[in-house]
């Protein structure tokens, strides 16, 4: 649970600092959006002066409007000002459009004292904050009026305008964020359901094998009377009984020291052992099954003593669990190598049989907890893909690890490293 908290922490901390690291770029782009701006608008005040120095169409026409001369015209002087105000309009929208200015805008033709020649067609509030930009001009007007005349550009807004000019740099980073954000959550929430079940799961399994214990101590002693009472025709199924429970027995316990593995907290019992006398226990009572089930069995013990840091009932139990599959999944001539042997630093425990192999795509999961390989959708051996699980498990615990060599139809090889301790010569 800290773990979690921590991870959130980091999560909602680096959120914040690419939204900060995000914003300062934003800001930065609209610095410079701002100084490209002004360094257009400076480009089109200069074709704006140079468009209207001269006598043309345009300034004989503003002209005309400014000075209310409507001799020339058999129109109105207001409808003269009208069109003057349009086709200005169209000036100015075309000069700033050539600079890649493309914003509502508004403009007034004043002189200094602010009297008011002529206006846009649309206009700002005058309580709206506008940024003006004063073109002076020169030329033909100016000797119409021996005034000086100053065409003002306003604009509003322009932040707006220049966020949409950066939405190139920011809707990409923005979205990059969301996704980030949508992506985490999803990881954090399939971790904690995937934890939950997790924990139900092994807490059913706790609860149903402690529950299962009971009855099956409870036949075992049955089966244990029945057998001392029993006459010759019925001992020999008093005792597949006993073996079946005994089995069931040993499902039980691996099942629950599985669950118990799993557990972070897990604590194995360690000690500085020589394991060599306990490999070789566990292969002479292997030895023993295999004569009565005609299983040609060999075991090789190399070197003298395998000196080990590590908890021997569990790397007793892993070794016997690769012995029973090996016997499992060998159909007929079952041939079963036990063999052990250490270098400098490590030892080599490796369980060979004859039997039907493993394929290269199977050896991917063979480990992984429940997976059973099947020939097609047949399982011909009974299991539950405890096994391997558990063997793995144990193995890392004790900071080694396991190899498999294995040829489809011609046999495996399962080979446990495990590190020597220190102190071995």
């Amino acid at each position: 649970m800290r773990g979690k908290k921590v991870y959130i922490v980091i999560f909602i901390i680096s959120i914040i600092g690419i939204s900060i690291v995000q914003y300062q770029y934003l800001r930065i782009g609209l610095n410079l959006a701002k100084v490209q701006f002004n360094q257009k608008i400076g480009l089109a005040v200069n074709e704006i002066k140079e468009g209207l120095r001269s006598e043309n169409e345009l300034t004989f026409l503003v002209g005309k409007a400014i000075t209310k001369d409507d001799k020339y015209f058999k129109l109105s002087i207001d409808s003269v000002q009208d069109a003057a105000r349009y086709f200005m309009n169209d000036f100015l929208i075309d000069k700033l459009l050539q600079q890649g200015i493309k914003t509502d805008f508004t403009y007034t033709l004043n002189t200094r004292d602010s009297t008011e020649y002529l206006t846009s067609p649309t206009t700002y509030n005058k309580d709206e904050i506008l940024l003006k930009y004063p073109v002076p001009l020169d030329g033909y007007l100016l000797g119409l009026t021996n005034e000086n005349l100053i065409l003002e550009l306003q604009f509003k807004n322009l932040n707006k305008y220049f966020l949409f000019q950066l939405n190139g740099l920011t809707i990409p980073g923005l979205l990059f964020i969301v996704a980030i954000v949508f992506v985490i959550i999803w990881v954090f929430r399939s971790f904690y359901w995937q934890n939950k079940i997790i924990t139900i799961t092994n807490e059913f399994i706790n609860n149903l094998t402690h529950e299962l214990k009971t009855p099956v101590f409870s036949i075992g002693i049955a089966s244990k009377i029945l057998l001392e009472k029993s006459t010759h025709e019925n001992k020999e199924l008093v005792n597949l009984i006993r073996v079946q429970v005994d089995k069931l027995k040993n499902q039980i316990e691996k099942v629950l020291e599985l669950a118990s593995l799993e557990d972070k907290k897990a604590f194995i019992d360690k000690k500085v052992t020589d394991f060599k006398p306990i490999i070789s226990n566990l292969g002479l009572d292997f030895e023993k099954l295999a004569a009565l089930e005609d299983i040609d069995f060999s075991i090789e013990l190399k070197k003298d003593k395998y000196i080990l840091n590590c908890d021997s009932y569990l790397l007793e139990s892993a070794i016997n669990c690769l012995l029973e599959n090996a016997k499992k999944y060998t159909k007929e001539n079952i041939k079963i190598i036990l063999l052990a042997n250490k270098d400098k630093n490590n030892l080599f425990i490796s369980v060979k049989d004859n039997g039907i192999g493993i394929s290269d795509e199977n050896k991917k999961k063979i480990f992984d907890k429940y997976y059973r390989v099947s020939i097609g959708d047949v399982h011909d051996v009974k299991g539950y893909g405890l096994g391997l699980n558990y063997v793995k498990r144990i193995v890392k615990l004790h900071k080694g690890k396991i190899i498999v060599n294995s040829t489809l139809g011609k046999g495996s090889e399962f080979i446990i490293g495990l590190p020597l301790y220190k102190y071995d010569k």
